[in-house]
């Protein structure tokens, strides 16, 4: 008999020999039907194998993220076998898993098409239905290469020849099909399940260099069931379906060209969307204590370098080199970057004059604009951009206010974010990365008093372990949209380092001058990425306090024109954003023009309405319509025209 002991702290007595598979079963049938893999001392391993005496064992189920990940990896190995048997003269090279899937790399002179995709998933349906043993073996180096060059796959031998002398070399036998591979992996075919669907081909060159042959890439994905995997397509419909990119395209709000790479022309409707979040956003930060400031966009290397960010930062940074003189003397010469950040800056401003502890808390809040070099291919409409603007503020505190001044922050994020539409948001604590400055004991007081402040605040949150900035500890925002995709936008980082480096004091109650706790913190982050979010959050469709065009007067008949430029100019007046359409156009068509621009409120205007002094009502999405008399329904839309928590 062997034991082994469970995750509870409980041991099991079973036979030697026994298997992963027969610890689950001798717990329940239920786990024994769902789990995929056991960990054994901390390993994944395949549960068909003995079980070592004395260990600790977990039973992991295809409803755990490591369950899941294995499903997709053996989806990767059940792709590869269905092409193998379709298409013989394929090579197969290497299948990861990746974020929500995985892909397979092949080798093959025809390119594969939309179809092969459909005959490759449905002859993979069949391996599941004919659940196949899968089985471990380990084998010699030199048989193994010699094998897989017998059989063509000069890709898995060359694989095998760069592993390290070393290294286990490991097969898995799937019915026909052996494939190189670490594992673990399913005990059959049959347990992957049928939650699985091939997505698109693409090319890739032979790991990764552009030197070597180019391959064709398949994408999958897989979940633990059908509902899963229907939810997640459900998903993938919805973000395209709500992608800003097209949206701004066809309410006109901006566009990208390649003059300007990574900088948004914001057009008309897009620019008024811009500016209402930023004036709300003046409008919470003045109510909050916050004072505006404007920082330079040029600045020399020389505050860069004091700061830390030349080193940490440089490749990210657009750099001018300029001759002062003119004359091409070396002394002449200066290099300037474009700002990426905005704190250096605000303590510049900070520094002039004598500071008093009564000064303090201190909050500086600038909408910087800023500009990072990203790589051409990680642009991504507004959600990846290389000139943007942060609601960026630093807050200078001393070490008590810390936790006044995170709480403080919380309360005015959360409720900034329920007038934006999200009502909930979690929070990751990043602790010290491996490159940093400070001492250690800089950031365990760093690291101290940001938890104990989210301690007084409140707030749960999950660790995110050395993602920390290279000046201090930081606390991410992380928002969830309608269709529950994830956005990191707030932060609150504390930093003892960059007023030390930069040379930052205030005068205390004794006298002596003392370094300020500098608080980065940040609700929106950038401007151009939250408004991309918000597009696809509403889908277009903004609140009426948002939304660019708030109402449309649209005529019925030409003797209503005159009324409906009187009503806009009353609309105009009280703030309100509103256009007509005296077009000699139908009103349905109108109706369907406007609706498609997402404008929340059309008013139809014909003879009955000019002469009482009416209009009738109709809302984006409702059928239904309503006639107020015009007075009545001014006061209804000047009150929901003011964000919630400015009411």
């Amino acid at each position: 008999m062997i034991e082994v002991f469970l995750p509870d702290g409980s041991s099991r007595q079973l036979p030697e020999g026994a298997t992963g598979l027969d610890l689950a079963n001798s717990i329940g049938r239920r786990l024994a039907q769902d789990a995929v893999a056991v960990r054994i001392n901390e390993q994944l391993s395949d549960i068909y194998l003995e079980l070592p005496n004395q260990a600790q064992i977990e039973i992991v189920t295809r409803t755990q993220p490591d369950g899941v990940e294995l499903l997709r990896h053996d989806a990767a190995h059940v792709m590869a076998q269905a092409v193998k048997e379709l298409y013989p003269e394929t090579q197969v090279t290497i299948g990861p898993v990746i974020e929500n899937g995985f892909y397979y790399d092949f080798a093959r002179e025809e390119s594969f098409t939309p179809d092969d995709l459909e005959r490759i998933e449905d002859r993979m349906r069949e391996l599941v239905k004919e659940d196949i043993s899968i089985q471990r073996e380990v084998w010699e180096r030199d048989v193994a290469i010699t094998f897989f060059e017998e059989q063509g796959e000069t890709y898995k031998a060359q694989i095998i020849r760069d592993l390290p002398e070393d290294e286990v070399i490991s097969l898995y036998r799937q019915g026909e099909f052996i494939d190189l591979c670490r594992g673990p992996h399913l005990p059959s075919t049959g347990r992957l399940g049928q939650g699985f669907k091939l997505m698109k081909l693409a090319g890739a060159y032979w790991r990764g260099k552009s030197e070597n042959a180019m391959l064709q890439r398949i994408y999958g994905t897989a979940w633990s069931n059908e509902k899963e995997l229907n939810g997640y397509l459900h998903q993938l419909e919805e973000a395209e379906r709500r992608d800003h990119r097209r949206l701004g395209r066809e309410m006109g709000l901006f566009h990208f060209q390649d003059e300007a790479l990574g900088s948004v022309f914001w057009h008309p409707k897009g620019w008024t969307l811009y500016r209402i979040c930023e004036q709300y956003m003046r409008q919470r930060l003045e109510k909050a204590g916050y004072v505006e400031v404007k920082t330079p966009q040029l600045v020399d290397r020389l505050l860069w370098e004091k700061s830390g960010h030349w080193e940490k930062f440089r490749e990210h940074m657009f750099i001018a080199e300029v001759d002062e003189g003119g004359k091409g003397h070396s002394e002449d010469q200066r290099s300037l970057a474009l700002k990426p950040m905005n704190c250096p800056g605000h303590v510049q401003i900070f520094r002039q004059g004598i500071k008093s502890y009564r000064d303090l808390p201190l909050r500086l809040a600038e909408f910087g604009s800023c500009h990072r070099y990203e790589p051409h291919g990680a642009l991504h409409g507004l959600m990846r951009v290389r000139a943007f603007t942060q609601d960026d503020a630093h807050i200078f505190c001393t070490e008590s206010q810390i936790e006044g001044e995170t709480k403080a922050f919380i309360e005015l994020l959360s409720t900034i974010y329920q007038d934006f539409g999200f009502e909930s948001f979690h929070v990751k604590f990043s602790d010290r990365p491996e490159v940093r400055a400070g001492s250690d004991e800089i950031w365990d007081r760093a690291e101290s008093a940001l938890l104990a402040a989210t301690r007084t605040a409140g707030q749960d949150y999950t660790l995110n372990p050395g993602e920390g900035a290279f000046y201090g500890p930081k606390l991410e925002f992380v928002l969830r949209d309608a269709i529950g995709r994830d956005w990191q936008c707030g932060t609150l980082q504390v930093d003892f380092v960059l007023p030390e480096r930069l040379d930052a004091s205030y005068v205390a109650e004794d006298g002596q001058r003392y370094r300020p706790v500098m608080l980065h913190r940040a609700i929106l982050g950038s401007f151009e990425r939250f408004l991309g979010i918000l597009v696809e959050q509403f889908a277009g469709r903004f609140p009426l306090w948002l939304a660019p065009t708030q109402a449309v007067l649209a005529t019925i008949v030409t003797e209503a024109n005159d009324y409906a430029l009187d009503l806009q100019n009353q609309l105009l007046a009280a703030g309100l954003r509103a256009e007509v359409d005296l077009r000699n156009e139908k009103i349905s068509y109108k109706v369907r023009e406007h609706s498609l621009q997402k404008v929340p409120v059309l008013l139809a205007l014909g003879r009955r309405e000019a002469e009482e002094k009416t209009v009738t009502v109709r809302r984006l999405g409702s059928k239904e319509q309503q006639t107020l008399l015009f007075e009545d329904f001014l006061v209804q839309l000047q009150a929901e025209s003011t964000p919630p928590a400015l009411r």
